[in-house]
């Protein structure tokens, strides 16, 4: 055991695995917009206190996927179309200065880190949806990383996860299944790797508005 790992209290242990596994099945879809999440009964799934659950829960308020009830406890976060706008634009926007900032000043290690995570994206089975978008989103912040901005990364991050609740909604559209992501992926990379930032900025936007333009019929 190593000196950071001696000083980790368990309790702060159980609520960032608490907090993972409550953010996953929220983005993923697992628990729907609007459900109440009652204490008691997250305790008994998820095997573990009171005091981490109402922590994880906590969390994800401050990042906007869990809304809390005045005196009536939590619920997931609500979806509509207006959000989804509005996270799209916001995304858009933040990841256009994130990138341009990052091409410009990615050195040799940001570019070997932004190949492997595209290698790894490449080679996920997508029938595994919690691994395959993992990487996926490994690959598009690693895009960013270099950006030199921690608190951009930060709103980039936690914009991603808002957008992806959204995104999971447009694997179940015929028209979104026929895109070649795959290869939008590549033509990204390719263009981040040249140093070209138009063409980089460019094709990432038009990567998420293609799914944007997907979602909006899907969306209450």
């Amino acid at each position: 055991m190593n000196k950071t790992e001696s000083i980790v209290p368990t309790s702060q242990s159980s609520t960032q695995k608490t907090y993972l596994t409550l953010r996953n099945e929220i983005i993923m879809g697992k628990l729907s917009p609007g459900e109440k999440l009652k204490v008691e009964v997250l305790k008994e799934n998820y095997g573990t206190g009171a005091s981490p659950i109402r922590e994880a829960l906590s969390l994800l308020t401050s990042d906007q996927l869990v809304e809390r009830l005045d005196q009536r406890g939590f619920r997931v976060a609500e979806t509509s179309r207006q959000q989804f706008q509005e996270i799209l634009e916001l995304r858009c926007n933040i990841e256009d200065m994130a990138l341009r900032k990052s091409v410009e000043h990615g050195d040799q290690a940001w570019e070997e880190n932004l190949v492997l995570m595209h290698h790894y994206l490449g080679r996920s089975d997508r029938s595994n949806m919690e691994v395959f978008e993992d990487r996926h989103k490994s690959f598009h912040m690693a895009l960013l990383q270099a950006c030199q901005s921690p608190i951009l990364l930060r709103f980039c991050d936690q914009l991603y996860d808002l957008n992806v609740r959204y995104r999971f909604l447009a694997g179940t559209s015929a028209s979104y299944s026929r895109r070649d992501v795959e290869q939008e992926h590549q033509e990204i990379l390719n263009a981040a790797i040249d140093r070209d930032v138009e063409k980089a900025s460019g094709l990432l936007m038009e990567h998420y508005r293609s799914t944007g333009s997907f979602l909006v019929d899907l969306i209450d």
